[in-house]
């Protein structure tokens, strides 16, 4: 298989500014930096040059998303807000959601990569892609940015899909711990978009991602969350895998998979506690490939969101890369031994959480027939 990698030093140079986790310092919050800053995305790429995969990926540059672009999306207002905060002082597009000196056009490089990696995939110049991008997208709503997203590069790419390459069914998966709330928002009603969220139940934001939710109009049933308790692991990720999303797939039948890749369920993340281990990321990976492999004749773009330890990210990364590109490194997880306690089988509430989703989103699955038998 050829793998494309996208990357761009800019995206490095994004600046957050000084914080505590993902809060303002101040007060009794010591100065620190957020955990959305360039170490982890920057010893990701360090660890694929140090292995020698890195010279085995098709190496993609990326383009910046014009403003047009950023339109099939965003609000005019919020899109110019953007920009005046990145040519001037700086400051808060949203809730949590930073932007630097700059930032507006390294934000525009990162969408960018995200509708770069989609030509790639669907003009066949490689067969699958990931795109290391940043700042990230999938918080980011219609008029404005949250939880350190700016503008929403998966949302803009399943768009631009479907305009440049008139694409009826396209899928998008977000497995980053905290629920793609921007994602969700932009197909609540889109019966073209099958959009799946799996995430730590009520991490964030507040109140979103109930297995409830489940789209609305037209896009009734093409809205599927699955959010799990913490300490799900890798064997309760695999199940409702299996259970919920490769047969909903299954039945939509995707022309191109997009997934929002958040390595923030790792073991070690400082802001998600579901203790997935890399060697679950690989499963993922393998379950997906296997989706794509059977549906869309192997077009699948993976766009970096979350994953904030610095030690973990880059094995959880290069585990995914590894899956999709065919080619096994000597690299080992030298965190495996330590995780020998954690969750490697299914427990019965990891189940039970997966029955309940079945449950109540079955009677709206129906709604992905229809568009199977037409097309």
């Amino acid at each position: 298989m050829k793998t494309g990698f996208i990357f761009d030093e800019s995206y490095l140079w994004h600046d957050n500014g000084s914080g505590t986790l993902y809060l303002p310092s101040g007060g009794y919050m010591q100065t620190d930096v957020f955990v959305e800053h360039p170490e982890t995305k920057r010893r990701v790429n360090n660890l694929l040059a140090r292995c020698g995969l890195m010279k085995k990926l098709n190496q993609i540059e990326p383009r910046p998303a014009t403003k047009e672009e950023i339109e099939y999306f965003h609000t005019t207002d919020y899109i110019e807000k953007v920009k005046q905060l990145s040519d001037t002082t700086g400051g808060d597009a949203g809730d949590h959601a930073i932007v630097g000196r700059g930032s507006y056009e390294i934000a525009l490089l990162s969408t960018g990569g995200a509708l770069r990696a989609v030509d790639a995939v669907m003009e066949g110049e490689v067969d699958n892609v990931y795109a290391m991008t940043r700042p990230p997208g999938h918080h980011a709503e219609r008029n404005k940015g949250i939880g350190f997203c700016i503008f929403n590069n998966v949302v803009i790419a399943a768009k631009y899909a479907r305009k440049k390459y008139g694409l009826k069914r396209v899928l998008v998966l977000d497995w980053d711990v905290h629920h793609g709330n921007g994602t969700e928002q932009a197909f609540y009603d889109d019966p073209n978009v099958l959009f799946l969220s799996i995430h730590q139940h009520l991490s964030f934001p507040n109140n979103t991602g109930y297995k409830e939710d489940v789209g609305t109009g037209e896009g009734q049933g093409y809205n599927v969350n699955i959010p799990l308790p913490p300490g799900t692991g890798d064997a309760g990720y695999v199940h409702a895998f299996e259970s919920i999303i490769e047969p909903i797939a299954t039945e939509f039948k995707p022309e191109l998979i997009i997934i929002s890749a958040g390595q923030d369920p790792g073991m070690f993340d400082p802001l998600g506690r579901m203790m997935m281990t890399a060697e679950g990321f690989g499963q993922l990976t393998d379950i997906m490939l296997r989706i794509a492999n059977a549906h869309c004749d192997g077009k699948i773009v993976f766009c970096h969101e979350g994953g904030y330890s610095n030690a973990y990210v880059p094995f959880c990364t290069l585990k995914i890369i590894e899956r999709l590109s065919g080619i096994e490194t000597d690299v080992t997880d030298p965190y495996a031994a330590g995780a020998q306690g954690y969750p490697d089988k299914l427990y019965t509430n990891q189940k039970e959480a997966v029955d309940e989703i079945i449950a109540v989103q079955q009677e709206y699955w129906h709604a992905l027939r229809p568009t199977v038998e037409s097309n």
